[in-house]
This record gives structure tokens, sequence and C-alpha cells, in this order.
């Protein structure tokens, strides 16, 4: 051990004269301790939400969007999906109708966003329909048959839940698209039964989102034959924004498409932000214990003073003296930052494992997740570490300055 590491660490052994340095010693270590395991335990969380919210939407939504940029709709859309799908990067393709609605269950209603498709290309695009937790999408399998039964209609969680409704009760589906009469616009509903019930664990999806056949679709809203979006998977989704673009010149300049990252651009410049700001706040933990760090040293140069003139006068030069108290300053640090390391990582480990409940509606998602990530620990100790020595840098000066003729003259 070099000669300054095994004077730093004696003087943090030894007893003091002065029980409040020991007292300030120990505050410190906690105080390093509980900013760096509060930071691997915020950043966990934020990694958490970035990572479950972006898999829960790509698993919901598809990778690009293609939409008409005026009219109703792409009627003769059959050859363009076709030509579309074997586009470069582009692996699904799947049309869709999509339609603002009022769900209603006798006195109790909701409002959703109803989507006609083709049930067999939609799975290649999304994943909603295979979180079917009630029921099954069979039925959306089946062409349209009896005209006496009910179409068949999958609901999020918690839209049925609003609707107080269980697979094989009917719903009535209101469109604002009605016919026009001598009265005004009267709105068209239809009767849809229940099949099946699907919990993404996403609450927009949950609570608004239904499926429907394209064709039952294209009835209630009165299109015939007709689609109002093709949604696209691509090899790459981050890069998404320039296949979008490949594909919208394909189509035509009546298109627009549109991608996963525009449509929830937002939402991640906030996640983003929002680690941002957690890191430098809970960093300030980080900085008062070495505020603490700086009273302990400064007290205990005062304290050692007599202890460091005579190491002085027996030949130790001053940066040797200005080493070990750096060196003290920086056991104190990483005896925190190890045990907050530790504290931090265990407990997200603790609550990856054990899901802690959330309110969908407020978070968007039903538990709080957990993602530690090791480039982080090394970020947040590099920071606690850093810090903690430009705190030592006053006293280790203050020592190392000391002139052993005057701290002995009147011993």
């Amino acid at each position: 051990m070099r000669f300054e590491l095994f004077i730093a660490a004696r003087y943090l052994r030894a007893k003091r004269r002065q029980a409040v340095i020991g007292v300030i010693t120990a505050i410190s270590v906690a105080g390093v301790a509980a900013g760096v395991a509060s930071l691997i335990i915020a950043l966990a969380i934020t990694n958490g939400m970035r990572r479950d919210l972006q898999s829960r939407l790509l698993g919901s939504t598809a990778h690009v969007d293609l939409m008409k940029t005026a009219g109703d709709g792409m009627s003769n859309w059959r050859p363009l999906v076709v030509r579309l799908r074997q586009l470069p990067h582009v692996t699904a393709a799947a049309p869709g109708m999509y339609g603002q609605v009022l769900v209603s269950r006798g006195a109790r209603s909701g409002g959703g966003l109803l989507k006609g498709i083709v049930p067999a290309e939609e799975r290649t695009v999304s994943d909603l329909l295979q979180s079917i937790k009630q029921g099954s999408a069979d039925a959306l399998y089946q062409p349209p048959g009896n005209p006496a039964a009910l179409p068949p209609v999958v609901l999020g969680s918690d839209l049925a839940e609003t609707l107080g409704a269980s697979v094989g009760d009917s719903v009535q589906v209101t469109s604002p698209q009605g016919s026009l009469t001598p009265m005004g616009i009267i709105p068209k509903y239809q009767r849809f039964s229940l099949v099946g019930i699907f919990h993404s664990g996403f609450y927009q999806y949950d609570s608004s989102y239904g499926y429907v056949r394209l064709a039952d679709a294209q009835r209630l809203f009165s299109e015939p034959d007709m689609i109002s979006i093709i949604s696209f998977k691509v090899d790459d989704m981050y890069h998404a924004d320039a296949i979008g673009r490949s594909i919208e010149q394909a189509a035509g300049p009546a298109f627009q498409a549109t991608n996963w990252m525009d449509q929830n651009r937002e939402l991640f410049r906030a996640l983003n932000l929002e680690r941002v700001v957690t890191f430098i706040v809970i960093a300030l933990i980080v900085c008062v214990a070495a505020l603490n760090i700086l009273i302990a040293l400064t007290m205990l140069v005062m304290e050692k003073t007599r202890d460091i003139a005579v190491l002085m006068s027996f030949g130790v030069r001053p940066d040797q003296v200005r080493r070990i108290f750096l060196a003290q300053g920086l056991l104190i640090s990483l005896s925190g930052t190890v045990i907050g390391l530790v504290l931090g990582y265990g407990i997200s480990w603790l609550g990856g494992h054990y899901h802690f409940p959330l309110s969908a509606a407020v978070y968007s998602i039903d538990y709080l997740p957990f993602a530690p990530r090791v480039m982080d620990g090394v970020l947040v100790a590099a920071v606690s570490l850093a810090v903690s020595l430009l705190a030592t840098l006053y006293p280790s000066g203050s020592a190392a300055a000391i002139l052993p003729a005057e701290a002995l003259r009147y011993e």
C-alpha cells in the first residue's frame, strides 16, 4: 500500500478527539450512498418506462402508416397493397379502415376507435390480436355469412370494463357518418357480438380500440370496398422515416406516410427530458454529501494539524500531505458509491422481479418498470467520485500549506 493511502486509511479508522468528525464522515458516506442509489433507481425507472412504452407501441402499431392526403379513402386498393408489399425493406403490409364510433351497452357507453381489418394480414403488422385474454378472434376470420347473425367485434379490456361487457354480450356501435335526411344527418348504428377482449397493458389501446372485419367496417361507415390506411412493418424500425418516404414516393403524390417515431415524438422527447432533469435533481444529493466530505476533512485537518506538522518535520513533502487527504476523501466517496450501487441495483432488481402496480389511466402502463443499465452505473459512479474529489481540493490544499514550525511552536 502506498504511504499516502496507508495514512489516509489510518486516519479514517483512528479514534478522534472530536466525535462530531466521525459522525459527519458517516453522514457523508450515507449521503453519497443515498444519492448514488437514488440515481440508479431513477435512471432504471426512466429506462424501463422508455423500453416498455416503445415495445408496447411497436407491438400494438405498425412501423409506417400510409394514408391519402385528399378524398374519402383508397379505392382499387388491392393492387396497391400488393405492389407496395414488394418494396425494399417492407416485410408486411395490411389494409385497414379507421373510424371514430360510440360503443354502448344499455345505459353505459364509451368513445372508441374502430378499425376494420383483414385479420390474417393485420397479425403481420400488429400484435394486439395476439394479446386477447378473454374469448377469441377466430370469428373475425370467418367471412360474412348469415345476415341475421351479429357481426363479431374485439374490444380493449378497459373499454369493455367501461361498458360492463363480457364475451358473448352484444354491444351497439354508432357511427357519426350516417345518412343525410330532411331532418339532418342520422347516425348509423349496428349491433355487434363481443367475441374477444384484448389486454396490451397500454392504456391508450385498451381503453379505446376495437377490431371488426373490414367488410363490416365498410358497411358501418358506408364506404363500399374502400380503405383509409395501409399499415407496414419494416426490417429496421429505426429507419422507418426513410423507408416511409420511399413508400410515399412509390404510392404517388396523393399519399402521405407517417411512422411510429413521428407519431410518438413528443412522448419520447418528454421521457428524455425527464431523464435529464431527474439526473440533475437527484445529483444534488451527491453534491450535499460532497459538502459534508468537505466539512469533515476540513475539521480533520484542524484536528490533525500537529500530526501533519510532525510528518512534515520527518521529511513528508507537501504534495504527499495533499495526496493523503485526497485519498481520504476518495475512500469516503468510494465507500458511499459502492454501497449506493449495491443498493440501487438491488432495489432495481426487486422492482423488476416484483411488479409494483400503477394506474394505467395516468401512466399509460399498468406497472412500474425497471431496466438498470451497466453504463448508467459507470456514469453515476464517475460523477459521484468527481464531485467528491472536487470537495477534497480545499482541505487537502490547506493541509499541504501547514508550516511545521508554526504548528509546533507552542507544543
